[in-house]
């Protein structure tokens, strides 16, 4: 921006800070230093640009008239709304803030994080960002469809790209209703209304492919009130809601990285083997039979059926593979080079 016409824009509100009136735009044109020398074609052309310059800085411009007889149409700033009111900050929120500003390296909101201490600077709270220097947050987005997917938000304006649902499906084109960028287990997600399919959905940045392409005016989307685009986010690409609970046997010594997931139960001796009951939260059936298949006969499943018959799945299809390579020895062998037969438990996993 120019000198003249940041110049020009300080003394635009000053004049509307100024009036409890709403003061016409050929009233402003006299008024304002930089509209006089202008003809009328610039100084109309002048004032939307400032006016529009003033509405995206966050400036409460206000449109009305005098009385019901005007004819025109005139201007003001509301001295109550564009005021900050008094802010007080304890030493240690002064450092929390301080804190958060350094969290964000990224150029698109490192910009934000120093206008906000610029602010609240001027409202007279020093933050210190000297403190808590033994400490260095960093939140990173590399993904390249981290800036324009924010701009889009910031301007609420559609967006169109190629997203990959996971590695192994082809892309698909999406039109999204942007909402907001959510950061959450250290990946980020788009939030928004997805036009294709007409139902709110979240998009993983990193399957997002560029480039994404702003669709239609700025403005034209709003975020719907209420919406928890955090919760969202969790219910979208977290686990999946617990179902159960599985009991399993764990021989004593064994299966240490399961037995962190669960809680035990009790001792318990099966076969003759040491061991404890180990009960562990059920989401899924699959998931959970592929803890469980890999420690062999160091773990038993007691229930539920469901799991039982998962794991004896596993075993199986991984039985079929190994006897699928050496079916030129003659000879099927089992998990563990043990030779199995059709109909026989596979590696004591399964009641």
């Amino acid at each position: 921006m120019s000198s003249a016409r940041a110049e020009r824009l300080v003394n635009l509100v000053l004049c509307l800070l100024s009036t409890r009136q709403f003061l016409t735009a050929d009233r402003i044109r006299a008024t304002v230093p930089g509209y006089d020398a202008a003809s009328d074609e610039s100084f109309f052309r002048m004032f939307e640009r400032d006016k529009a310059e003033l509405r995206d800085l966050g400036i409460p411009l206000e449109t009305g008239r005098r009385s019901a007889f005007d004819t025109v149409d005139g201007y003001r700033i509301a001295r109550q709304d564009y005021e900050l009111g008094e802010v007080a900050l304890a030493g240690d929120e002064a450092a929390a803030v301080a804190l958060a500003a350094r969290l964000w390296d990224s150029p698109e909101l490192a910009g934000a994080a120093r206008g906000a201490l610029v602010k609240l600077r001027a409202a007279g709270v020093e933050v210190d960002e000297t403190a808590g220097l033994a400490v260095e947050p960093k939140v990173r987005a590399a993904e390249p469809a981290f800036g324009p997917l924010l701009a889009a938000v910031q301007a609420g304006q559609v967006v169109s790209f190629e997203h990959r649902p996971n590695p192994n499906t082809p892309a698909r084109r999406r039109t999204v209703e942007p909402w907001g960028v959510v950061s959450w287990r250290g990946r980020w997600y788009l939030v928004g209304h997805d036009r294709d399919r007409d139902d709110v959905r979240c998009f993983r940045l990193s399957r997002i492919s560029e480039p994404v392409s702003p669709r239609g005016p700025a403005g034209a989307v709003h975020r719907p009130d209420g919406v928890d685009l955090m919760d969202l986010v969790r219910r979208s690409a977290g686990p999946p809601p617990v179902i159960g609970v599985a009991r399993v046997w764990v021989a004593s010594g064994r299966a240490l990285g399961l037995r962190r997931l669960g809680r035990v139960a009790g001792p318990r001796e099966h076969a003759g083997r040491p061991g404890d009951v180990l009960e562990l939260e059920l989401r899924s059936p699959e998931t959970v039979a592929r803890w469980v298949g890999g420690h062999g006969p160091d773990v038993v499943v007691l229930d539920p059926p469901e799991l039982v018959d998962a794991v004896r799945r596993g075993w199986l299809a991984a039985a079929k593979a190994h006897a699928t390579t050496t079916s030129s020895s003659g000879t099927s062998s089992g998990p563990g080079g043990v030779p199995t037969q059709a109909g026989a438990r596979v590696g004591g996993t399964v009641r």
